[in-house]
Protein backbone atom coordinates (compact mmCIF):
# COMPACT_ATOMS: atom_id res chain seq x y z
CA UNK A 1 0.00 0.00 0.00
CA UNK A 2 3.04 2.49 0.98
CA UNK A 3 4.12 1.89 -2.50
CA UNK A 4 1.01 2.52 -4.21
CA UNK A 5 1.97 6.37 -5.27
CA UNK A 6 5.19 4.97 -6.81
CA UNK A 7 3.45 2.02 -8.61
CA UNK A 8 0.91 4.76 -9.92
CA UNK A 9 3.69 6.93 -10.74
CA UNK A 10 5.44 4.05 -12.80
CA UNK A 11 2.52 3.04 -14.88
CA UNK A 12 0.73 6.26 -15.43
CA UNK A 13 3.10 8.85 -15.19
CA UNK A 14 2.57 12.62 -14.03
CA UNK A 15 -1.17 12.41 -14.23
CA UNK A 16 -1.00 10.08 -11.25
CA UNK A 17 -0.47 12.68 -9.10
CA UNK A 18 -3.48 14.47 -10.26
CA UNK A 19 -5.80 11.16 -9.95
CA UNK A 20 -5.56 10.91 -6.52
CA UNK A 21 -7.21 13.40 -3.94
CA UNK A 22 -5.09 12.94 -0.49
CA UNK A 23 -7.64 13.50 1.91
CA UNK A 24 -10.59 11.03 0.42
CA UNK A 25 -7.47 8.32 -0.19
CA UNK A 26 -5.92 8.89 3.48
CA UNK A 27 -9.32 8.40 5.39
CA UNK A 28 -10.09 5.50 3.33
CA UNK A 29 -6.66 4.04 3.82
CA UNK A 30 -6.71 4.53 7.39
CA UNK A 31 -10.47 3.80 8.41
CA UNK A 32 -10.82 0.97 6.53
CA UNK A 33 -7.32 -0.91 6.43
CA UNK A 34 -4.99 0.35 9.10
CA UNK A 35 -7.81 0.63 11.71
CA UNK A 36 -8.84 -2.81 11.17
CA UNK A 37 -5.89 -4.80 11.36
CA UNK A 38 -4.62 -3.41 14.17
CA UNK A 39 -8.07 -4.20 15.45
CA UNK A 40 -7.20 -7.72 14.46
CA UNK A 41 -3.55 -7.36 16.08
CA UNK A 42 -5.03 -6.78 19.32
CA UNK A 43 -7.32 -9.42 19.37
CA UNK A 44 -5.02 -11.96 17.98
CA UNK A 45 -2.50 -11.30 20.86
CA UNK A 46 -5.28 -11.06 23.59
CA UNK A 47 -6.04 -14.17 22.42
CA UNK A 48 -3.27 -15.82 22.95
CA UNK A 49 -3.07 -14.94 26.45
CA UNK A 50 -6.69 -14.87 27.25
CA UNK A 51 -9.09 -18.08 27.30
CA UNK A 52 -11.72 -15.75 26.43
CA UNK A 53 -9.64 -14.09 23.56
CA UNK A 54 -8.50 -17.87 22.31
CA UNK A 55 -12.43 -19.18 22.29
CA UNK A 56 -13.65 -15.60 20.34
CA UNK A 57 -10.88 -16.42 17.60
CA UNK A 58 -11.82 -20.23 17.63
CA UNK A 59 -15.39 -18.49 17.56
CA UNK A 60 -14.77 -16.24 14.33
CA UNK A 61 -13.06 -18.36 12.27
CA UNK A 62 -16.11 -18.85 10.18
CA UNK A 63 -16.92 -14.88 9.89
CA UNK A 64 -15.22 -14.43 7.12
CA UNK A 65 -17.48 -16.43 4.25
CA UNK A 66 -20.58 -14.85 5.38
CA UNK A 67 -19.05 -11.28 5.87
CA UNK A 68 -17.36 -11.48 2.30
CA UNK A 69 -20.51 -12.78 0.82
CA UNK A 70 -22.70 -9.96 2.60
CA UNK A 71 -19.65 -7.55 1.73
CA UNK A 72 -19.79 -8.20 -1.91
CA UNK A 73 -23.43 -8.01 -2.22
CA UNK A 74 -23.32 -4.42 -0.47
CA UNK A 75 -20.78 -3.38 -2.92
CA UNK A 76 -22.00 -4.87 -5.77
CA UNK A 77 -25.44 -3.66 -4.79
CA UNK A 78 -24.46 0.15 -4.45
CA UNK A 79 -22.34 -0.14 -7.01
CA UNK A 80 -23.85 -1.79 -10.11
CA UNK A 81 -26.14 1.21 -11.64
CA UNK A 82 -22.81 3.12 -11.86
CA UNK A 83 -21.13 0.57 -13.87
CA UNK A 84 -23.05 0.50 -17.12
CA UNK A 85 -20.47 2.38 -18.77
CA UNK A 86 -17.65 0.34 -17.58
CA UNK A 87 -18.40 -2.73 -19.65
CA UNK A 88 -16.90 -2.35 -22.41
CA UNK A 89 -13.43 -2.34 -19.53
CA UNK A 90 -15.20 -5.39 -18.35
CA UNK A 91 -14.88 -7.57 -20.96
CA UNK A 92 -11.40 -6.52 -21.37
CA UNK A 93 -10.18 -7.51 -18.08
CA UNK A 94 -12.37 -11.07 -17.78
CA UNK A 95 -10.27 -13.10 -19.80
CA UNK A 96 -6.73 -12.05 -17.75
CA UNK A 97 -8.61 -13.00 -14.80
CA UNK A 98 -9.82 -16.64 -15.69
CA UNK A 99 -6.31 -17.16 -17.12
CA UNK A 100 -4.75 -16.19 -13.96
CA UNK A 101 -7.20 -18.17 -12.18
CA UNK A 102 -6.28 -21.83 -14.79
CA UNK A 103 -2.19 -21.20 -14.33
CA UNK A 104 -1.98 -20.48 -10.77
CA UNK A 105 -3.05 -23.82 -9.54
CA UNK A 106 0.08 -25.68 -11.66
CA UNK A 107 2.18 -22.70 -10.24
CA UNK A 108 1.05 -23.40 -6.68
CA UNK A 109 1.72 -26.93 -7.06
CA UNK A 110 5.06 -26.71 -8.81
CA UNK A 111 5.95 -23.91 -5.49
CA UNK A 112 4.28 -27.03 -2.75
CA UNK A 113 6.04 -29.72 -4.84
CA UNK A 114 9.57 -27.11 -4.60
CA UNK A 115 8.83 -26.63 -1.00
CA UNK A 116 7.85 -30.34 0.15
CA UNK A 117 4.87 -29.41 1.20
CA UNK A 118 1.88 -32.06 2.00
CA UNK A 119 -1.18 -32.22 0.17
CA UNK A 120 -4.14 -30.13 2.45
CA UNK A 121 -1.34 -26.93 2.36
CA UNK A 122 -0.18 -27.66 -0.84
CA UNK A 123 -4.30 -27.03 -1.65
CA UNK A 124 -4.16 -24.03 0.38
CA UNK A 125 -1.69 -22.89 -1.45
CA UNK A 126 -3.67 -23.22 -4.51
CA UNK A 127 -6.73 -21.54 -3.14
CA UNK A 128 -4.63 -18.53 -1.11
CA UNK A 129 -2.14 -18.07 -4.32
CA UNK A 130 -5.68 -17.82 -6.99
CA UNK A 131 -7.34 -14.79 -5.19
CA UNK A 132 -6.46 -11.48 -3.73
CA UNK A 133 -8.40 -9.25 -1.31
CA UNK A 134 -9.40 -6.86 -3.74
CA UNK A 135 -12.13 -5.65 -2.20
CA UNK A 136 -9.85 -4.37 0.40
CA UNK A 137 -8.47 -1.63 -2.03
CA UNK A 138 -12.37 -0.70 -3.07
CA UNK A 139 -12.64 2.41 -0.66
CA UNK A 140 -9.08 3.45 -2.09
CA UNK A 141 -10.62 3.32 -5.55
CA UNK A 142 -13.79 5.01 -4.66
CA UNK A 143 -11.48 8.10 -3.36
CA UNK A 144 -10.42 8.59 -6.92
CA UNK A 145 -12.04 11.21 -9.03
CA UNK A 146 -15.43 9.98 -9.74
CA UNK A 147 -14.81 9.26 -13.81
CA UNK A 148 -11.62 6.49 -12.85
CA UNK A 149 -12.95 5.66 -9.76
CA UNK A 150 -16.05 4.10 -11.26
CA UNK A 151 -13.93 2.65 -13.78
CA UNK A 152 -11.23 0.87 -11.18
CA UNK A 153 -14.31 -0.32 -9.15
CA UNK A 154 -16.19 -2.24 -11.89
CA UNK A 155 -12.65 -3.87 -12.30
CA UNK A 156 -12.43 -4.70 -8.23
CA UNK A 157 -15.89 -6.00 -8.28
CA UNK A 158 -15.18 -8.23 -11.44
CA UNK A 159 -11.95 -9.28 -10.73
CA UNK A 160 -13.28 -10.48 -7.04
CA UNK A 161 -16.72 -12.16 -8.58
CA UNK A 162 -14.81 -13.97 -11.48
CA UNK A 163 -12.56 -15.11 -8.41
CA UNK A 164 -15.65 -16.90 -6.41
CA UNK A 165 -16.59 -18.38 -9.20
CA UNK A 166 -13.30 -19.61 -9.64
CA UNK A 167 -12.99 -21.16 -6.23
CA UNK A 168 -16.55 -22.54 -6.62
CA UNK A 169 -14.74 -24.77 -9.49
CA UNK A 170 -11.89 -25.20 -7.41
CA UNK A 171 -13.66 -26.74 -4.78
CA UNK A 172 -14.39 -29.55 -7.27
CA UNK A 173 -11.84 -29.40 -9.82
CA UNK A 174 -8.14 -29.31 -7.43
CA UNK A 175 -8.94 -32.59 -5.38
CA UNK A 176 -10.34 -34.57 -8.40
CA UNK A 177 -8.07 -32.96 -10.86
CA UNK A 178 -5.02 -31.33 -9.70
CA UNK A 179 -4.02 -32.39 -6.73
CA UNK A 180 -5.18 -35.62 -5.60
CA UNK A 181 -4.49 -37.42 -1.70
Amino acid sequence: MLLLPLYLWLFIGREAVNLIETTPFAKAFFGLIVVPLIVAIIIQKWGINAKVGSRLIQLSGWLPVPFMAITLFVVVASQISKLSGSFYWIGKVIPIYIAFMVIMPFISKTVGKWLSLDVPTTRSLIFRGSTRNSLVVLPLALALPSEVGLLVAAVIITQTIVEIMGELIYIKVIPDLVLRD
